[in-house]
Parts: C-alpha cells; structure tokens; sequence
C-alpha cells in the first residue's frame, strides 16, 4: 500500500513537472543549446524573409524531443532545401561547429513555418 502511494506521489510529481516546460523555459545552458534560442533564430531570419514583403509567415516550434549540445559558432538559417522533402515548410538552424562533446560536432534543427492567414499564392519561397 504505501508503495503503491509513493508511486502516486512521484507521478503527480513527474506529470507537474513536465507540465511546466515548455519552449519558453528551455533556454541554453553551458552544455546545451535551448529550443527557444533555436527558435528565436528561426524567427529573426523569418522576420527578414517578411520584410521582403512577398509572403508572411509565423515561426511555429521545433520539436521539443530535440536536444543538441551548445554551438560554438553563430547559428545559420536558410529555408530548408526542398531536396530534405519535409512535408511541412520550414527553416533549418544550423550549428556547424558544437562545443567539444561526446555526440555531435554539428547539429540541425528543423523548425516549421506556417503562412499567416490570409495570405495567397504560392506555398514555398523558392
């Protein structure tokens, strides 16, 4: 009985704790490169493509089963090439140069787009 409430208590634990990250919480570490840094990469870059004036589109979120370590360098963003053949449009921050670690060297990270509403005409940028 008193395992069974111990287990009780660790999931309510486990279930509150998970329920309060979110991208917004999941900011870089010394290790780690956050998904909101990812993603306020993805959108400087498409608030610029937005500037152009042709299309407009929201920065939606990476997954956020992504964990990468720390880059070393700065990010790079570009459209995501169609040859990757994602089936939702979206921009790739790249890191070509990670801290030293045991994992990766460089990493990539896919975060989707979507067209704002109202808005007509094609649906790729290139």
């Amino acid at each position: 009985m008193l395992r069974s409430i111990r287990l009780s208590a660790a999931l309510s634990a486990c279930a509150l704790c998970l329920a309060s990250w979110s991208i917004e919480t999941d900011h870089s570490t010394k290790d780690t490169h956050g998904l909101f840094e990812i993603r306020e990469e993805a959108g400087r870059f498409i608030s610029h493509e937005n500037a152009k004036g042709h299309q407009q589109w929201d920065v939606l979120e990476p997954n956020m089963k992504t964990l990468v370590p720390r880059c070393a360098v700065p990010l790079e963003t570009p459209w995501t090439p169609k040859s990757y053949r994602h089936s939702k449009l979206s921009v790739i921050v790249i890191c070509t140069v990670a801290v030293p670690n045991i994992v990766m060297r460089r990493w990539d990270v896919h975060v989707p787009v979507e067209r704002k509403p109202n808005q007509t005409g094609s649906t790729a940028p290139f």
